[in-house]
């Protein structure tokens, strides 16, 4: 049975199942969320009304009976439906639905307070065959929650054929509004794990060297053409989106005079005269060309 213990549970401190063992439920597949209305640990009677967790605000679990056997914390009447004992899994969490009450008010929980719910809930839906998705039903704030006249609790039919996550305001047979209006959206892509954010495209990068090598024609710049045509290219496609070289022009990498004439405008552009305008990228002004048009540059 110690598949169905919870690693990041305390399964002694209060381990009610030689106490009130449950019945076995062969795939649980419904998480049934809770609040105690209250601000510490609770006693459940010794056990006899206790769910299957008890989650604290700061991330501690409890785990009170197996993951596959029945909890005690659902009204079960006779001749309805079964509650406790159809595979639901039931999570109490210490604090509060109703604003003011006592403890953490759950429907406001931050990222940090939901944590140790969203691993307990990874594991779980990770472990048996639970949907990571919530009910249907709204999420009503306590105190329209309570009771079953604003469409929020499930009928029997609906309750026998649901399966993922709920709150006690939706179960059928049952009249509490706990845990009122619950982020349950933000809960479950607490547990699916955000999307990883898109990398940054990476800045190319332009070498200086092989730019004035091709702008100059030094002796070296036809012999190493391919890659000094690569580092002129990203400088002319800057210059062209700078409306300093025609769109229509091909670009070739070579750096010749019509390069050299457009990129004397971006120097002068820049406010350089006379021979500090000559067409010749230096340092200064192909970086300052680059942190406009999205390239760095090294020497």
């Amino acid at each position: 049975m110690t598949a169905h213990i919870y690693p990041g549970a305390d399964h002694t401190t209060q381990w009610f199942h030689n106490a009130h063992p449950g019945d076995t439920m062969p795939h649980p597949n419904v998480i049934v969320l809770h609040t105690t209305e209250g601000s510490s640990w609770p006693s459940y009677g010794g056990g006899g009304s206790a769910p299957t967790f008890t989650v604290h605000p700061d991330g501690r679990v409890r785990q009170h009976f197996y993951a596959n056997e029945s909890a005690r914390a659902l009204v079960n009447a006779s001749g309805g439906v079964e509650t406790n004992t159809l595979n639901v899994v039931q999570i109490e969490l210490i604090g509060t639905c109703d604003k003011g009450g006592p403890g953490v008010f759950w429907p406001s929980a931050s990222d940090a307070q939901l944590a140790g719910l969203a691993k307990l809930v990874k594991w779980l839906t990770a472990t048996y065959p639970i949907p990571l998705k919530s009910t249907s039903k709204p999420w009503l704030s306590y105190p329209s929650s309570y009771g079953s006249k604003n469409g929020q609790r499930m009928s029997f039919s609906e309750w026998n054929n649901f399966n993922g996550i709920c709150g006690h305001q939706h179960v059928a047979e049952n009249l509490h509004g706990d845990p009122g209006n619950f982020p349950i959206a933000r809960l479950i892509k607490l547990v699916g794990g955000a999307s990883a954010p898109a990398p940054a495209p990476s800045k190319p990068t332009v070498d200086l060297s092989n730019v004035v090598a091709a702008a100059r024609k030094d002796p070296g710049a036809a012999q190493g053409h391919t890659t000094h045509a690569a580092d002129v290219k990203i400088v002319e496609k800057a210059l062209r989106a700078e409306g300093l070289l025609s769109a229509t022009y091909a670009s070739d990498g070579s750096f010749g005079t019509t390069t050299i004439a457009a990129y004397a405008k971006w120097q002068r552009k820049l406010g350089y005269t006379g021979r500090d305008a000559d067409g010749i990228p230096g340092m200064t002004s192909l970086k300052k060309l680059g942190a406009k048009r999205g390239f760095s540059v090294k020497a």
